[in-house]
């Protein structure tokens, strides 16, 4: 039976057709190339591009040797078929019953056996999975090299850049106090030229404006070079730094506290709920048309008196407090037009206490009748019969032959020097006056109309007049409560010229000009002027100031010492500077 097994085996070894011949040498020939491709896998290269750190050599290395695997494992399936075949024919010592289940008996010449078939389908498939696992291995080692080496560039990036931090905060070197302050005011000064850029009107460009609009960055840009360029070199001046700024370049910077008249448009049209008596009062302020303690708080009070008459009382509310909360507006307005004079903010005082004591049982219009009666003997007892009262306590010390000296513009010295001409005493007055506002040719003027004898001279030659001088009658803004007197800025000077001649000055001075502020120099409070006032021509060596390092300084008010006024004439009495705080005092009594 095994012979006549083995001899069968032979005659089908040996009619082997032409095609199971090609079919072998083919798969042979594929065994060959996955060999050759074994070999020529790029575990070599890959290995030298990853040589940088010792993680990535181990990594590509388990990498190429599980290629290495993957493809002997997939070789013997791929050649399984054939090695077999081969065996079958080259070992005749092989079994019949090994042979037989391996390989199908031989079918007729010409003709494929479906195993033969699937073998070759079978190498064929793996010689490509093999060529396949190559490439793929190849690129996911690179990338991991890749990923390794992004991960060992990163951490070292990190480590460096707090080192130039570090490095660069030891290279900056520290600021001082005016340095930080002189970065900051450019700063700020490149905004408010940056916000004033945004607030300006938008309009139609005109023609040609093409190139205006598309410059507009560069500008920017170089505002911002230049903040930069101040931040970096804080030690230049700051007056080189930036420019001056429009709100501040009327300021010295010691007075930047102080406040100065406000002429904008905008504040006395646009607004609906100002009364038009007190947006004209505005204006005249702002302009210095009604210029005077006297004439201000007067002027105030008949504006007043419209805004009571023209006020109606809202629905479901009270008069008193409506009114109340309408007339603190209107004041906030005058006040942003030009600072209030202590005689107006006095009179407002009063005007609000006696809206407090409105009855509410009455109607509006005997409440409003009230309230004007209030303004008119306001006006009459504490302005003119007050005036009246200083007039006939000062005519006893005016005698035939006298000398009087005044300062400025007045209304009370001129009423007591006109009352004076009317009970035919002989005597002359010297007008000192000073720039800019040069009140005292006003005063010169209303003496002259008069027929009194005058004599006008500027400030800077009140040396060479004052031995003529027998009393000096100055007038006030303002008496404080520590007995230094606020008056216009020249009056110290005067009663400091005064005293020295041994002089008596005299001060002039209503009760309801008195303060209860406490102020011993000219600087904590007071009123800024226009400093283009102090120019007078184009000739003048202050002409185009605000091109040079020079700011001039307008001042409205001085303050004068009590020990430099002799006495205060009141409507009371006439009393020593200290003696403000009493009449304070005793002021409610003495009746409105």
């Amino acid at each position: 039976m095994q012979k006549a097994a083995s001899n069968q085996n032979q005659n089908a070894t040996a009619d082997k057709t032409r095609e199971q011949i090609m079919a072998d040498r083919e798969a042979k020939k594929q065994a060959k190339l996955a060999k050759k491709q074994k070999s020529t896998t790029p575990a070599t290269t890959i290995i030298t591009e990853v040589e940088q750190t010792t993680i990535t050599k181990k990594l590509t290395t388990t990498t190429t040797t599980t290629t290495k695997d993957k493809a002997e494992e997939l070789l013997p399936s791929m050649t399984s078929a054939t090695t077999l075949k081969v065996a079958a024919s080259s070992d005749p010592a092989v079994p019949a019953c090994k042979t037989a289940d391996s390989i199908p008996a031989a079918t007729a010449p010409g003709e494929k056996t479906r195993d033969q078939i699937k073998a070759e389908r079978e190498a064929k498939k793996a010689a490509k999975q093999a060529a396949k696992t190559c490439k793929s291995s190849a690129s996911n080692v690179e990338s991991a090299t890749q990923k390794l080496s992004n991960l060992e560039v990163a951490p070292k990036a990190a480590a460096s850049a707090p080192a130039l931090e570090t490095q660069d905060e030891k290279k900056k070197p520290a600021l001082s106090k005016a340095e930080r302050r002189a970065i900051q005011e450019a700063q700020r000064a490149a905004k408010a030229q940056a916000q004033a850029k945004k607030a300006a009107p938008v309009s139609g460009p005109p023609k040609g404006a093409a190139s205006n609009v598309k410059k507009t960055p560069s500008v920017t840009a170089t505002v911002a070079k230049e903040v930069k360029r101040e931040s970096e070199s804080p030690a230049k001046s700051p007056a080189k730094l930036y420019p001056l700024k429009a709100e501040r370049e009327c300021k010295v910077k010691l007075f930047n506290h102080l406040v100065c008249a406000n002429k904008d448009a905008s504040l006395f049209i646009n607004d609906a709920r100002v009364h038009p008596s007190i947006a004209r009062l505005g204006v005249q302020y702002s302009e210095r048309t009604i210029v005077g303690s006297n004439a201000r708080c007067i002027a105030f009070l008949h504006a007043l008196r419209q805004v009571v008459q023209d006020f109606e009382t809202p629905a479901k509310k009270e008069f008193g407090r409506s009114l109340d909360g309408a007339v603190k507006y209107h004041v906030d307005h005058l006040h942003k037009c030009r600072p209030l004079a202590v005689s107006v903010f006095n009179a407002y005082k009063q005007f609000k206490n006696q809206l407090t004591q409105l009855p509410a049982d009455r109607p509006e219009t005997e409440l409003k009748e009230l309230l004007g009666h209030f303004i008119d003997t306001y006006i009459e007892n504490q302005i003119g019969k007050a005036a009246q009262a200083i007039s006939s306590s000062m005519q006893e010390k005016i005698t035939d032959g006298d000398v009087l000296l005044t300062f400025a513009c007045s209304s009370l010295i001129q009423f007591i020097c006109e009352e004076a001409k009317r009970r035919k005493v002989d005597f002359r007055v010297i007008v000192v006056d000073s720039r800019p506002f040069c009140e005292g040719q006003e005063m010169l003027r209303r003496l002259h109309a008069h027929g009194i004898p005058c004599t006008y001279v500027l400030i800077n030659a009140v040396g060479y007049v004052m031995p003529e001088a027998t009393k000096v009658m100055l007038g006030a803004h303002a008496l404080l409560a520590n007995g230094y007197v606020m008056a216009r800025a020249g009056t110290a000077q005067v009663a400091l010229v005064a005293n020295s001649y041994n002089v008596p000055v005299l001060v002039c001075c209503e009760t309801h000009k008195f303060s209860e502020r406490f102020q011993t120099d000219a600087i904590v409070y007071n009123e800024l002027c226009d400093p283009n006032q102090l120019v007078m021509n184009a000739k003048c060596s202050l002409n185009n100031w605000q091109k040079s390092r020079l700011t001039p300084l307008n001042l409205s008010y001085d303050i004068t010492p009590p020990e430099l006024v002799s006495a205060v004439v009141t409507e009371v009495a006439i009393l020593p500077c200290t003696s403000v705080p009493v009449i304070l005092r005793i002021k409610p009594d003495i009746g409105y």
